[in-house]
Parts: structure tokens; C-alpha cells; sequence
């Protein structure tokens, strides 16, 4: 067995159905798929066994521990030579499999990973966020229209394999919270393993489906940050701190334009970039609606990210607090 794939769920029997189908119309056939259920109170226990004649699947239930433990739980238990980890509310499209064996072969990989795109099935609100995460104008996503093998790419937990010598040699995913897959990238890179992005190894995210639960993620993902600048010196970038800087340029122009006679004209750039952020998103979606959302979702994507990273600092460096860890309980609560 060349590849497993691991999929952590948690309450997702509707998505993990979607993402199980597309897994059978794969045209490389070497892999296996094990689905660990971590402590939901909605099983995907009967999508599994509606598939279990088109694919080789094994299907665990275990207390909820959170993505990163339940992803080693995984690992533990699979065959394959190659771990890929896919979260539940994805789906690949039929070439997925085909595309990485003939990366990772070609280039000899240890990990790699790959971009996300939205579907025409996701509501206009998953669209714009989809756009919000992934467009050059933001800070988030993969981007790249060629192969790059190198140091510098960090694969993310969506979508991203390692292979079993990774594995055994970091033990997988750490005890963090939040921002695991991005730690357990730069440990990798650390260990003077081969990584790379695959562009053409797309997978379809629906990522979140409320603008509260998107706040939720990103401002989490801003606050890990600051965790991982700790654990990993050097790796905070000047990128990291734009969200942070847009969020206070928001807050000071909001305050000028009340105070000040012609406060306002210190929105404008903030006007023109937004405006460009939409035109991109109706442009790319082929829909003005996600456009128009794709503005509201970028604003949404910036303070939350900033508002996570300053708690982070005020938290972690100012106050001297412990990283968040697992939580005793429920992880997902």
C-alpha cells in the first residue's frame, strides 16, 4: 500500500459522505482511506460502510482528543508508505492521486501538499470565503502556478502528505491547540526533509459556512502565531503582521473620519483596496453576489486574524501565559 488517507472528523457525516465519494473516482488506485471519528455525537459510520465495496477503508471511533491527535491515531493504524491528510469537509477532484504519485516519484518528496478551490456546489458565502483565503491581494493560501520543491513551503492539514519516515522522525502532530499542521510543517523543513507544493493536487474546501465561525478559525489561526514564533525562532514573517496593521488602520480611519472635517479621505485606500479585493473575487467567481461578499469576508479574514495575533502577544509575550493545549474536555467546544 503506497498512500493513506487520513480523515479526522468530528459531527461531519454530510461532508465526509461528499469527500468518500469523490475518493471512488480516483484513477490511481494504490491507497487506502482511514476515517477516525474523534468523539462526535453524529456518526459518519454509515457513510463508511456505504462505500466500504469501492474502497479499501478501515473506520475508528475514539474519545475526542482534537485534528491533530486523532490525524496520529490514524497514522498508527494505516499501511500505506505515504500519510495524506484530508479534512472532512473537502473533496478532490478524480486526477488527486494520479497528480502527487507522479510528484512525489519525480522529485522525491518527503512532504508536499497542495492548493484549495471552491466548487460550484458551495453557497456564495463559502465562495467569497474561499476567495478571501486564497486570493493574492489577502495574506492566505497556497499560491503558485509551478511545482516548488524547497524549504520555504509549508504544507497545511487540509491537504498535505508526509511520508511514514516523517512520520516516525517527528512523531506527527503536536500537542498544540491550534496552528499543529503549520508546527509540524516546520519541523519537517527543520529536519532537512524535502518538501514541495503540488499545484495540480487541488482539493475542493469548504472551509466555514457562517461569517461567525470564520471569525472563530481565523482569529485562532492569528493567535497561534504567536505560539509558533516561540517554538520555532525565526519563522514569524512581515506578512504575519498585516492583518494587524489593516485592522488598526481601520479602527484609526473609522475614528478620523467622526473626529476630523475631512477624516475621511484616510479611508480611501482603504476603499480602493477592498474595491479591488471585490472586483478579483466577481471576476474570479464569475459572480458579482461573491464579490460583493468576498469584501465583507476579506474585512471579516483581517480583523479577526489581527485582533488573534495582538491577543497572542498581550497573552503570550506581555503577560507570559502558557501556549494553549488540548482541552481536557472538548476539543471542539
Amino acid at each position: 500500500m503506497k498512500y493513506s488517507i487520513i480523515v479526522a472528523v468530528f459531527n461531519r457525516p454530510d461532508e465526509m459522505r461528499e469527500l468518500l465519494q469523490s475518493l471512488t473516482r480516483q484513477t490511481y488506485r494504490d491507497f487506502e482511506v482511514i476515517v477516525v471519528e474523534d468523539g462526535s455525537t453524529l456518526s459518519s459510520k454509515a457513510e463508511c460502510d456505504h462505500v466500504a465495496g469501492e474502497l479499501q477503508l478501515a473506520y475508528y471511533a475514539k474519545a475526542n482528543s482534537g485534528p491533530g491527535p486523532s490525524r496520529n491515531y490514524g497514522c498508527r493504524r494505516a499501511a500505506g508508505d505515504y500519510f495524506i491528510f484530508l479534512d472532512s469537509d473537502c473533496m478532490v477532484p478524480p486526477h488527486y492521486l494520479a497528480v502527487i504519485d507522479e510528484a512525489v516519484s519525480s522529485n522525491a518528496l518527503d512532504a508536499f501538499g497542495g492548493p484549495d478551490r471552491d466548487h460550484e456546489s458551495f453557497t456564495p458565502i463559502q465562495r467569497a470565503i474561499s476567495h478571501s483565503m486564497t486570493s493574492f491581494l489577502t495574506t492566505g493560501g497556497i499560491r503558485g502556478k509551478a511545482l516548488r520543491v524547497g524549504g520555504a513551503f509549508h504544507p497545511r492539514s487540509f491537504n498535505m502528505g508526509i511520508s511514514r519516515d516523517v512520520f516516525n522522525a517527528t512523531e506527527g502532530f503536536s500537542s498544540m491547540r491550534f496552528g499543529e499542521d503549520v508546527d509540524l510543517s516546520l519541523r519537517i523543513i527543520a529536519g532537512g526533509f524535502r518538501t514541495g507544493l503540488i499545484p495540480e493536487a487541488w482539493v475542493y474546501h469548504k472551509r466555514r459556512s457562517t461569517l461567525t465561525s470564520f471569525f472563530k478559525q481565523v482569529h485562532q489561526s492569528g493567535r497561534a502565531r504567536i505560539d509558533l514564533t516561540l517554538r520555532h525562532a525565526g519563522s514569524l514573517k512581515l506578512t504575519h503582521f498585516f492583518p494587524a496593521a489593516f485592522t488598526s488602520y481601520l479602527l484609526f480611519s473609522l475614528v478620523t473620519s467622526f473626529t476630523h472635517p475631512v477624516g475621511y479621505t484616510t479611508l480611501l485606500p482603504l476603499v480602493a483596496y477592498l474595491l479591488l479585493v471585490g472586483l478579483e473575487g466577481a471576476l474570479r467567481t464569475q459572480s458579482a453576489r461573491c464579490g460583493a461578499l468576498s469584501v465583507i469576508t476579506t474585512i471579516v479574514q483581517h480583523v479577526a486574524y489581527g485582533a488573534g495575533f495582538a491577543r497572542g502577544i498581550v497573552e503570550r509575550i506581555i503577560l507570559g501565559r502558557p501556549e494553549v493545549r488540548r482541552a481536557s474536555e472538548t476539543f471542539y467546544s
